[in-house]
């Protein structure tokens, strides 16, 4: 039925929005270094856990939301900062081990300091349904979908238009190309952590009045976001919005049409799959070796 076809369409675009997110993060963070940053999903948790808790101690909504995100920015800078610089030109796999830990780090603090307790903000705008053609579409999803087209277009406008993002772009086509002009590539590091962890804040603070937010519910979103960018191709911010849009949708689809139990497994299937026949992503450069 159409009616039950759009209600699953609906979860799938709000539920991918979030992967989108998350995978733009991703790809910020490899575009400016190569380095896949396994710390993302929990600067999506500190940016809910931290709002959640402001709202709860009476801070107002806007307010919490940018103290939020202001957290899980320093968050960023500081792991770029302690963590990641001092590795220097590591290995790949060192890095990423790196990041591994950074983000257990982060998820054991806040365990520590904020408890285990579920949390959860007030939606934005209400909880009345909205009824399209027979399926119901929740104000909060619309926030979702809304959000993140214009931190889309905002990207879009931040790298083609500015000094910094041309910097960043110059950096991922060619880190000592653009070095040699002048370009600081170490600031540009600092400055995608940073951008990377205000994603994935945003990220966390709009799924937050839809479901609970909690301690390690970075875990499956984080590694969500990461099929997602692998699907898009690592580096593509295009892939990364599509691959998290097709993610979302496919998990809807597999939950509303075959059962939920294989919801959380389809992400893994997906990234099988693109390693065995599409290891570029979507959007990914093909490359090849002169020997």
């Amino acid at each position: 039925m159409l009616s039950e076809l759009l209600q699953f369409l609906f979860s799938g675009l709000t539920v991918g929005a979030m992967y989108a997110l998350a995978a733009v993060g991703f790809s910020l963070i490899y575009s400016a270094s190569g380095v896949i940053n396994f710390a993302q999903g929990e600067f999506i948790m500190l940016g809910g856990m931290s709002a959640a808790l402001l709202v709860q101690a009476g801070v107002p909504l806007p307010l919490a939301i940018t103290l939020a995100i202001l957290v899980a920015v320093v968050a960023g800078l500081i792991v770029e900062k302690l963590a990641i610089e001092p590795a220097g030109n590591a290995e790949v796999v060192t890095l990423v081990i790196i990041t591994i830990g950074a983000s257990l780090t982060l998820r054991g603090l806040v365990e520590v300091f904020l408890g285990k307790g579920n949390h959860a903000l007030p939606a934005f705008s209400g909880e009345e349904p909205i009824a399209i053609l027979g399926a119901t579409l929740m104000p909060q999803s619309l926030w979702v979908m809304g959000v993140t087209l214009v931190v889309v277009v905002a990207l879009a406008l931040f790298f083609g238009r500015t000094t910094l993002g041309k910097a960043v772009l110059a950096t991922s086509c060619n880190k000592l190309a653009a070095q040699l002009v002048g370009v600081n590539t170490r600031f540009v590091l600092l400055l995608a952590f940073g951008l990377s962890a205000a994603l994935g804040a945003v990220g966390g603070i709009l799924v937050a009045p839809m479901t609970y937010t909690s301690y390690d519910a970075g875990i499956m979103m984080g590694l969500k976001g990461f099929v997602a960018a692998a699907l898009g191709g690592l580096g593509s911010g295009v892939g990364a919005i599509v691959g998290g849009l097709l993610l979302g949708i496919v998990e809807a689809m597999t939950a509303g049409y075959i059962s939920s139990a294989y919801k959380d497994a389809m992400p893994f299937v997906l990234i099988l799959l693109i390693l065995f026949f599409l290891p570029q992503g979507i959007f990914g450069k093909k490359t090849t070796d002169r020997v």
